[in-house]
């Protein structure tokens, strides 16, 4: 059974940029760091690579977990930055927001970019969402709940669905 998301990874060629990023954008904390070197069988095994070595940082804030490794061996790939959104694998990650427009303009001010502005709230819209790119190009959607009854559950006041 299922109880809920445990946890998003990203790899990146800068682990301490990336996590600055998070940390310092997003208020994300620093829960735990380490690593691991090259020969470790029962993790190249876990991780489906020859010779592995990477460190790795776990971030929080509430529920939500983010763990950023950099791997040593085997090098990645160079990650495409302006990858479209369509194309197969994870698309992007969602942070719930209370207020889009602030958000928005206090990413922006900070230098993150985005895909378009928030737009106005139309008459009977549920919620409110725009999509942005950390520093490695991976999307992150903020969203904006605006019905108690949304179906994607707890607004941010706090009124559970």
């Amino acid at each position: 059974m299922i109880v809920g998301l445990h946890h998003i990874a990203i790899a990146s060629k800068d682990m301490a940029r990336l996590s600055g990023f998070y940390c310092e954008l997003f208020g994300l904390e620093v829960l735990y760091g380490s690593g691991w070197k090259r020969g470790n069988a029962q993790i190249d095994s876990l991780v489906g690579l020859k010779d592995s070595a990477a460190d790795y940082v776990v971030l929080g804030a509430g529920d939500f977990r983010l763990e950023i490794f950099q791997y040593h061996s085997p090098e990645g790939a160079e990650a495409d930055s302006e990858r479209p959104v369509c194309d197969s694998g994870i698309t992007h990650m969602c942070l719930q927001v209370s207020d889009i427009d602030g958000e928005y303009d206090r990413l922006v001010r900070a230098g993150m970019r985005f895909h378009s502005p928030p737009l106005a709230a139309a008459a009977g819209q549920r919620h409110r969402a725009i999509y942005g790119r950390d520093p490695d190009g991976n999307v992150i959607e903020l969203i904006e709940i605006l019905v108690a009854d949304h179906p994607f559950g707890v607004r941010v006041t706090g009124a559970a669905v």
